[in-house]
């Protein structure tokens, strides 16, 4: 039960306000311990004395940690509380970043950056959590809200981690700045404590092994895992697409800070025009049309046209929200969008880290970007499949009432 209909109607909006802002406040901190740590991993890298495998760890560990701890968080929800987890999530998060930016250990770097890690795979499940069970009638609205404070958080520490660098002269500040975040975060989450939602034994429908065996749940999972891994393959690899197209390294790194900042307007607007249809598939299809424009144009079209193309990816990178929003709308109870959220996001990211990889290895091989786009529309069409299929309005708990096989 949510505690907004536990609290008496004077308590409400204040409580619901706090919700939010502690969503809000969350959100903002999911991503400062990934995208603070590129713009200055070749500095890192000398500065800690780290190997290229150290480095090449570094930026897997978001995949590894995301998809391995997201995995067992509806187990802790139900055993700690979801306030007090997303509490202690945080802390975590603020912690490890707090240690690595201390520290002068390229080993007790790495361990640090996976706790902080951690905090934010945690934080990846329970919110999509939170937003249904506290606010169910205002999930689109809500997932906008949460997915623009991710972009947002996500932007500022990529952003902003050079400049504080260059201003303070030390990169231990430029990366101990977010641990100051995380610590602001959990302001709202101490005060809603009190307010922890009454804890239900776990459900059959939610359990892991259940959903390894349901369709709908794999078609969730693979939807969120092609378009995160469309995702990682842009940040990755479109500055590159770019300067083998003949720009130089500046214009295209205009181009793809022009590319981040589009995502945040349709971050907005995705979960918005999504939550006004019963039936997703719709907008899955305006989306994957989008991306396969967008990707044409840059294989096909002259480069001097590629901001264009950049704004259909961007337009398609809306499939990020609607992966999310599916977590609840898919599902009918808050215990269930915990199982989903949590195998759904698990699975989509270790899926979603073979691209980045399967790319720079196809372009080598290749020696240009035919068979990288090959791949890359190979994925759109997959992305497509799976959302017809979970873009439909059906419930996990209704398909889990057919008994199991075997």
């Amino acid at each position: 039960m949510t505690v907004l209909t536990q609290a008496p109607r004077g308590r409400t909006t204040s409580l619901a306000w706090l919700l939010v802002l502690g969503i809000v406040l969350a959100a903002l901190n999911l991503r400062t311990a990934v995208t603070s740590v590129g713009p200055l991993l070749d500095q890192l890298s000398t500065a800690l004395g780290m190997t290229s495998a150290g480095a090449g760890l570094l930026t897997t560990l978001p995949v590894l940690a995301f998809a391995t701890v997201g995995a067992v968080t509806p187990t802790l929800a139900r055993r700690v509380g979801e306030h007090r987890l997303l509490l202690l999530a945080l802390v975590t998060l603020g912690v490890g970043m707090l240690v690595r930016s201390l520290v002068g250990s390229a080993p007790v770097f790495l361990i640090s950056s996976a706790v902080a890690l951690s905090g934010g795979a945690v934080g990846n499940v329970l919110i999509p959590t939170l937003i249904k069970r506290h606010f169910p009638a205002r999930i689109g609205i809500m997932t906008t809200v949460y997915t623009t404070a991710l972009a947002v958080g996500t932007m500022l520490a990529a952003a902003a981690t050079v400049p504080i660098e260059r201003a303070s002269g030390d990169w231990h500040i430029a990366l101990g700045v977010w641990a100051a975040l995380a610590a602001v975060a959990v302001v709202p989450w101490l005060m809603l404590l009190r307010s922890e939602p009454e804890r239900r034994a776990a459900q059959s429908e939610s359990g892991i092994r259940r959903l390894a065996r349901s369709k709908l749940a794999w078609t969730v999972a693979i939807y969120f895992g092609t378009q995160s891994m469309i995702a990682y393959i842009m940040f990755g690899w479109l500055a590159t697409i770019l300067t083998d197209g003949g720009y130089t390294p500046d214009r295209a790194g205009v181009i793809l800070g022009a590319f981040t900042a589009l995502n945040i307007p349709v971050t907005i607007l995705v979960p918005v025009i999504a939550s006004r249809f019963r039936d997703q598939r719709p907008v899955v299809i305006g989306l994957v049309v989008a991306y396969a424009i967008g990707f044409a144009g840059l294989w096909a079209a002259p480069a001097s046209t590629a901001l264009i193309w950049v704004g259909f990816v961007a337009i398609g990178m809306g499939s990020f929200p609607l992966a999310l929003m599916m977590l609840a709308l898919r599902t009918r109870t808050p215990e269930a969008t915990a199982g989903l959220s949590a195998f759904g996001q698990s699975a989509g990211y270790l899926i979603a880290g073979a691209g980045p990889l399967l790319v720079g290895v196809l372009r080598e091989a290749s020696g240009g970007w035919a068979v990288p786009y090959t791949l890359i529309f190979a994925v759109l069409l997959v992305q497509l499949l799976t959302g017809l299929y979970a873009g439909r309005e059906r419930y996990l708990e209704d398909e889990r009432k057919a008994p199991l096989p075997g």
